[in-house]
């Protein structure tokens, strides 16, 4: 009896000794890992979940959430191109498919920011960088080329031209940053994350190029003879106009504010990042939404009057029988017949009703009064369709030539 207690009592100790070590272990592990993320993730990935840096998690959002407008759009406008009947609005349609997956790469560029670098992530920033950014500015520079044409002349390039010039625009950018990788990754064998902040903006230099001369391409857009598509160039002159603020700000912060605020390299990746996502914004609702809803409404047609537009001649407001002789129609008053016409004749002095003769001494003598109250008496019906002036007898009216 006592030897079966006391292997109780040893098993009671062995099992609450194997509960403390779970539970030991477990608190490790959870103090190794960053809060908000999984005991199984790698730590490469730890800043897109990790509360205690939220910047990771906010930036994340904002680059997930444009995205998927992004995709949005280029899903609508694919199910709509066959509804496109307007040549003007469906020639740039390559153009905008070429440009909304440039602000797509820029978002998706964003989560290379957050996550930590390696080599390959570091040759992927470097490289992607300054080609996203030359593809979304040559698009913008072809679509002021286009909208320049069409407030000029009232009609654009063709598609092929405009998705033409913004691949080469882009080639150019894609030789710099080939150049770049190759000469200081594989020729002088350096890591692909030891570069020098002067180093990166210095290889952004032709995207720089690219994007004055389309803010000020842009400012031509608004002079032309056709109105109608100068709003699209006012849309394109706004996203230029941020596109230069953000960039000048990422620099400065990028170059001298981080240095001066004693943060170092900690705040490069979160610059470069909320950079990018804030680009990507600028373009998808300056750019991309203004141009998609311009492509998808219907084609103006011809010859219709714009009742609500003052520049156009007023109407006439004469009588439209100074110059046109329009049919009248006429009523004629029921109350008035052949026979009470007859009847007021004989009262008046005219004998069996007749204009012809006259007794002698009836001379001078003017109708009585139930001749004037039987003359032609037009409805008011007849003075409505007559403008508002009393109309005259018809033609074929009795009596006409007494009045």
């Amino acid at each position: 009896m006592f030897v079966a207690s006391e292997r109780k009592m040893r098993a009671h100790q062995v099992l609450t000794f194997l509960l403390l070590f779970v539970i030991t272990s477990v608190a490790s592990e959870n103090a190794s890992t960053s809060r908000g993320c999984g005991l199984d993730l790698l730590p490469q990935y730890v800043s897109l979940c990790d509360l205690d840096a939220i910047w990771g998690i906010v930036v994340e959002a904002v680059a997930g959430a444009g995205a998927l407008i992004t995709l949005l759009l280029m899903l609508i406008l694919l199910v709509r191109l066959p509804f496109i009947k307007e040549k003007e609005k469906k020639s740039p349609v390559g153009l905008h498919f070429l440009f909304l997956l440039g602000t797509l790469g820029l978002f998706g560029l964003t989560f290379a920011f957050i996550i930590q670098e390696d080599e390959t992530i570091c040759s992927v920033r470097r490289f992607l960088w300054g080609v996203l950014f030359a593809l979304c500015f040559s698009c913008l520079l072809s679509q002021a080329w286009r909208v320049r044409r069409l407030v000029r002349h009232g009609t654009g390039p063709a598609g092929w031209q405009l998705v033409g010039l913004a691949l080469c625009l882009m080639l150019v950018q894609v030789i710099i940053a080939v150049e770049w990788l190759v000469l200081t990754v594989l020729r002088d064998t350096r890591p692909a994350c030891a570069y020098e902040p002067m180093d990166f903006v210095m290889a952004l230099i032709y995207d720089m190029v690219l994007l004055v001369v389309t803010l000020g391409l842009a400012l031509f857009t608004l002079c032309g003879k056709f109105k109608r598509w100068k709003l699209n160039g006012a849309f394109l002159l706004i996203t230029a106009f941020l596109s230069v603020l953000i960039w000048v700000a990422w620099m400065t912060m990028y170059l001298f504010g981080n240095v001066k605020l004693q943060q170092g390299d900690a705040w490069n990746d979160p610059t470069l990042a909320i950079t990018l996502a804030a680009s990507g914004w600028v373009f998808v609702i300056f750019h991309a939404i203004p141009e998609v809803h311009c492509t998808l409404l219907p084609a103006l047609q011809e010859n219709t009057p714009n009742y609500f537009d003052t520049s156009q001649p007023r109407m006439r407001e004469t009588a439209f029988e100074e110059d046109v002789q329009l049919p009248r129609a006429y009523m004629e008053n029921k109350a008035f017949s052949m026979d009470e016409h007859n009847a007021a004749l004989r009262t008046a002095g005219f004998p069996n009703g007749s204009l012809g003769k006259r007794p002698s001494g009836s001379l001078g003598k003017r109708p009585s009064a139930p001749f004037r109250s039987n003359v032609y008496q037009p409805t008011e019906m007849a003075v409505v369709l007559n403008g508002g002036t009393i109309p005259t007898a018809p033609p074929s009216h009795t009596g006409r030539h007494l009045w």
